[in-house]
């Protein structure tokens, strides 16, 4: 039987050396990021006692724009928190992690801002999303750190599809529908800081 000590000595380097830092998103980032059926985005206020914030997305809505920059297509939900705090401050962190496969966690640093239709910047980044009528805004990060570590805590899960729940939603609602939710939900954050959408109006 191995004792403690001698395990403590003998594999905690090794695991810690496990977590490694990158200036970039390099091509073996980007092939694990795109077999990703889900990601993890958060980003906080400034204030000492404001709310963090975390969400996952899916829908294959992310895209690698470049190895320094990445971003996603937004839809309309309940809250808009990543736009408000980007507005405030910039700080994004988005992590992917494995599921299936061998363990890994992939996380980006970096600064993030939503992309608004009818921009310049619209034009710009629009045409590397799907986009649907409920396309809410784009966010855009300018990566500036990018860690890899071992995932070894992750369990394992069989991915079975995407959900249509939003999209029926959606339609229902209609253009007016989705134009008056934005107006009563999405134009400040759950700390009253405003959105850029709440900016806009």
């Amino acid at each position: 039987m191995i004792q403690p000590t001698i395990f403590l000595l003998t594999f905690i380097p090794q695991i810690l050396a496990m977590g490694k830092f990158h200036d970039s998103i390099k091509p073996a980032h980007k092939e694990f990021i795109e077999k990703q059926h889900i990601f993890f985005v958060s980003t906080a206020p400034l204030s000492a006692d404001g709310r963090v914030n975390l969400s996952p997305k899916g829908l294959d809505c992310f895209k690698v724009l470049s190895e320094l920059q990445v971003g996603y297509m937004d839809l309309i939900s309940s809250g808009n928190e990543t736009s408000a705090h980007t507005l405030e401050n910039g700080r994004i962190t988005i992590m992917f992690c494995s599921f299936e496969g061998a363990p890994n966690i992939l996380r980006l640093y970096g600064n993030g801002f939503a992309v608004l239709p009818g921009t310049a910047e619209w034009e710009r980044y629009a045409p590397h999303f799907k986009l649907y009528p409920s396309t809410r805004q784009l966010i855009i990060a300018d990566i500036e750190l990018v860690q890899t570590s071992c995932g070894f805590g992750v369990p394992l899960y069989t991915y079975e599809g995407e959900r249509d729940i939003h999209f029926e939603w959606a339609e229902k609602k209609g253009a007016d529908g989705l134009y008056d939710y934005v107006q009563q939900n999405n134009l400040e954050s759950l700390d009253g800081l405003p959105t850029n959408l709440g900016l806009k109006s």
